[in-house]
């Protein structure tokens, strides 16, 4: 059964420890400009929303990479980049409509959230319970993601599926 990132904006104080643990686990470096996850600011600073790879069923970024660098992880749902197979051209960045893919210009790949091999460590450090490892089948995500689109992510949960 694979599991879902759970987001609940209302519980997000915007303390960066999601992106600190994420760089870390990606670069073992504290930096959060080096992290798959991002803290947004919406309504002029009043909503903070931790945002990442939404791990989309129909992952385009998958899709149209030229060389088959992004992969599915069959055992957590995660689409996956292997950095030996990837050449940088930045296709998948385009791709993706919700903007979760960096380019690494210190290692020339692209980089995406990977839910860190099945232990998220943005969940593991998160103070507020802002980010949850869930059970996916147990979510109705479909609906909240749809909702979240449009609220712009403004109020309730949001989920990121890894189906």
């Amino acid at each position: 059964m694979h599991k879902a990132l759970l987001i609940k904006p209302v519980h997000c104080t915007a303390c960066q420890q999601c992106e600190m643990a994420c760089s870390y686990m990606k670069v073992g470096a504290f930096n959060p400009s080096k992290s798959a996850i991002k803290i947004f600011t919406f309504d002029g600073g009043g909503v903070k929303v931790p945002y990442t790879c939404t791990q989309c069923n129909e992952a385009w970024c998958m899709m149209v990479c030229p060389v088959g660098a992004i992969t599915l992880n069959t055992e957590t749902g995660a689409k996956v980049v292997t950095e030996a197979r990837c050449v940088g051209c930045k296709v998948c960045t385009i791709a993706c409509p919700f903007g979760t893919i960096n380019y690494n210009s210190d290692k020339g790949v692209v980089t995406k959230c990977d839910l860190c091999n099945g232990t998220p460590a943005c969940v593991e450090v998160c103070p507020t319970n802002a980010l949850t490892y869930v059970d996916a089948d147990n979510l109705n995500s479909d609906r909240m993601q749809t909702h979240a689109e449009k609220s712009h992510t403004s109020a309730g949960e949001v989920a990121h599926k890894t189906l």
